[in-house]
């Protein structure tokens, strides 16, 4: 027979794995309250762990809105589809990283993931082709003018 779980193994089991998923990598309060949920822990434990690790400093929604941020830029996500995924994960605020990029910085990290993946040819001439590589950009998250500015982008003349 197996043995009914108190308080204390329930809240040991959250504290644990709480502990555990933020050793592997910072996770929002949302992502890590979703994710305890999945182990049948009650929800006021889940706040109380919660609630402790943000006054430690484990767990903090700015810290992890920064990092995640950063990682999506380097992979060449535009600021829309960064902000709809942070939003996604329950964190509502723009983060630094975010704030500190001007317009002209994600134009040409849109050049460059255009000419990362499709090369910088001159699209004049073929409408199909200019939709399919703005549909790209626009999927990964630029906007409208962000898009426009880098399907202009051409070769540096040799």
């Amino acid at each position: 027979m197996a043995k009914p779980e108190n308080q204390d193994d329930q809240e040991y089991k959250a504290r644990a794995s709480a502990l555990r998923l933020l050793a592997r990598r910072e996770h929002s309060r949302l992502e890590l309250s979703l994710k305890l949920r999945q182990r049948k822990i009650e929800s006021a434990i889940i706040e109380t762990v919660l609630d402790e690790y943000e006054a430690e400093g484990w767990l903090d929604d700015d810290r992890f809105a920064d990092v995640y941020a950063r990682q999506r830029m380097d992979i060449g996500y535009g600021p829309l589809r960064i902000l709809g995924e942070l939003q996604q994960r329950g964190v509502h605020r723009t983060p630094e990283c975010l704030d500190e990029m001007t317009e002209e910085d994600w134009c040409r990290s849109a050049v460059l993931l255009r000419e990362k993946r499709f090369g910088l040819d001159d699209l004049q001439n073929d409408w199909d082709e200019k939709v399919r590589q703005a549909r790209f950009l626009n999927r990964r998250g630029f906007s409208g003018s962000q898009v426009e500015r880098a399907l202009e982008a051409r070769a540096p003349e040799q």
